[in-house]
């Protein structure tokens, strides 16, 4: 088979993994499940520019739906970048393979069958990280443009730079995808580059670093987030156990059935059991491997850790001490930095499985029938114990329609004003968004700007929110307090979410004394009369949050038409 042919058909063959996974979202509609919010439209706000009182977590990743959903519906953009990312992480995972063990075909598919098919993918899509996972699918492109930094001659290192650039700018969606890509990064590209490549990360992170270094009024994140997002144990498997075999996230509702069930075992213990079929042939391939491999293991192993008594005490004085520390109270999520050294051991399994366990051609190596019955067999076992990760996990991952209400309220909003939502919480659970609860479409939806307090329960702790103004607002509201003193803290708009349960106190008598501008059977708007304007952010910090974000969509850009040029 050609070079050219034999990436085709890995190529399809991960688009066809990806189908089978993000299948139902195909469909016209819009992803709403968890964290996941997709809209039709969304708005550069401050929040979105990431200078809202929450800390900047969704960074880039709200300004750039902002700024190109005018053009490109926002659902079809969230729906792309997904797809796209799942694709590019079984595709680069098959790359690194390719060439760090010189694997063929077979052993390529393995290797991209285990960067899809696992249960960091089942349980980040079923919480709605769909921009961590760009992040995740930035990983093996990482490992290889930084190992290309290290070894590249004078005329191939404009060509290297830039597929680092590339991956830097790719990963850096959400901070989270940032330090994932920079810990892979700056770990493989050697002493002489490093103080250049750390130089690179900071540009391709300016949008969340500038937000944070201008401070948008954040408070410290709430230490009680520490314990509540800790990485969990699954049944019978226990917290090492369950990290180890690239599961445990935090929220015990987002996962599929099978890992409730002694499925979860057999899932863990097959997918080691490849893994360490390929240790050895990976340590030996030198630093490269010793050190993803050395990744792996810390990845796994401080997660764990940090969710003994110790680790969470350890979390808490860093959440409150240390700016932007809010970041690692997710633990688990770094377990992502394991994939690259795991696709590698899997694919050095499968071509040493022809070697031991299945008989030898006339010319004393295994034939492609042979390894592509080893593939196949290890493709088996990677992908059956966890067969509810197909078809949107279980079909868990559906598109929704909103209500025609959501386009009018839109419409009406066209004076000042932020923008006091009910009933209070965050997360809502509608007739037409299924079962599990989702965050409220409302601050994406919405042009103005929409106070919410951040506040969670997770597990059984309630973790506060940054925003305290919000929490005022809500309050307020909730007790019924007279329209000026909402208009005094510059609310001048009240969306009431009439389809999904929650607190609304005695807020009708606040609502009785304001202006109804729209009504139906799912929202109600509401004007609250001269609201006093109390803007988040200065002129000067939009200027320069928008800068930061022009600097990093100017790097990708660039960094991935140089590559594609330099390739050509």
């Amino acid at each position: 088979m050609s070079s050219s042919r034999a990436r085709a058909w890995v190529a399809g063959y991960c688009a066809l993994l990806t189908l089978i996974i993000v299948g139902p979202l195909a469909g016209s509609g819009y992803l709403l499940l968890r964290d996941a919010v997709s809209t039709p439209r969304s708005y550069l706000t401050d929040s979105a520019l990431g200078l809202g009182a929450a800390a900047p977590r969704a960074v880039p990743q709200d300004a750039l739906l902002a700024v190109l959903s005018p053009v490109i519906d926002g659902g079809i953009l969230v729906k792309a970048i997904l797809i796209v990312a799942l694709w590019a992480a079984g595709y680069g995972a098959a790359v690194l393979v390719r060439r760090f063990l010189d694997a063929a075909v077979p052993a390529q598919l393995v290797a991209a069958t285990l960067a899809l098919w696992n249960p960091f993918v089942a349980e980040r899509l079923l919480q709605g990280h769909w921009s961590l996972l760009a992040g995740y699918a930035a990983l093996p492109w990482t490992v290889l443009a930084a190992v290309r930094v290290r070894r590249a001659l004078a005329p191939e290192r404009l060509g290297a730079w830039a597929a680092l650039a590339a991956s830097f700018a790719a990963a850096g969606l959400t901070p989270t995808g940032s330090l994932l890509a920079a810990i892979i990064g700056l770990a493989l590209v050697g002493r002489r580059a490093l103080v250049p490549a750390i130089a690179l990360w900071l540009v391709s992170c300016a949008p969340w670093l500038t937000a944070t270094a201008l401070g948008s009024g954040a408070e410290p994140s709430d230490p009680a987030g520490v314990a509540a997002f800790a990485a969990r144990a699954e049944p019978w498997l226990g917290t090492l156990g369950s990290l180890a075999g690239l599961g445990g996230i935090w929220n015990g509702e987002a996962v599929p059935a099978s890992r409730t069930t002694p499925l979860a075992l057999v899932a863990t213990v097959l997918l080691l059991a490849i893994v360490a079929l390929g240790v050895r042939a990976v340590w030996a391939r030198g630093r490269d491997g010793r050190t993803l491999l050395i990744i792996a293991v810390v990845a796994i192993v401080l997660p764990a850790l940090g969710a003994t008594p110790w680790g969470l005490a350890v979390g808490e004085w860093l959440v409150v001490h240390v700016p932007g520390a809010g970041l690692l109270r997710d633990t688990q999520k770094y377990v992502a930095l394991a994939m690259p050294a795991y696709a590698l051991c899997a694919a050095a399994a499968c071509q040493s499985g022809g070697r031991w366990f299945i008989r030898r051609s006339a010319d004393g190596q295994p034939s492609k029938d042979e390894s592509s019955l080893v593939a196949a067999f290890f493709i088996a076992l990677l992908i059956l114990p966890l067969a509810d990760l197909a078809w949107g996990v279980g079909n868990e991952m559906r598109p929704v329609r909103y209500p025609g209400g959501w386009a009018q309220a839109v419409e009406k909003i066209d004076g000042p004003g932020d923008v006091a939502v009910l009933p209070g919480g965050m997360f809502r659970r509608f007739p037409y968004s299924g079962t599990a609860p989702v965050l409220d479409p409302a601050p994406r939806i919405l042009p103005n700007d929409v106070l919410q307090t951040g506040e969670l329960r997770v597990r059984g702790y309630a973790v506060n929110g940054e925003g305290n103004r919000a929490r005022t607002v809500e309050e307020a509201l909730l007790a019924g307090a007279p329209p000026t003193t909402l208009a005094d803290l510059g609310v001048g708009w009240i969306l009431v979410e009439r389809t999904t349960p929650g607190p609304l106190g005695d807020a009708e008598k606040t609502l009785a004394a304001t202006q109804l501008v729209h009504t139906d059977d799912d929202l109600a708007l509401y004007r609250v009369p001269t609201p006093t304007l109390r803007d988040t952010a200065t002129p000067t910090q939009r200027h320069l949050s928008t800068a930061a974000h022009l600097l990093w969509v100017t790097l990708l850009l660039t960094a991935l038409l140089t590559t594609t040029l330099r390739r050509r």
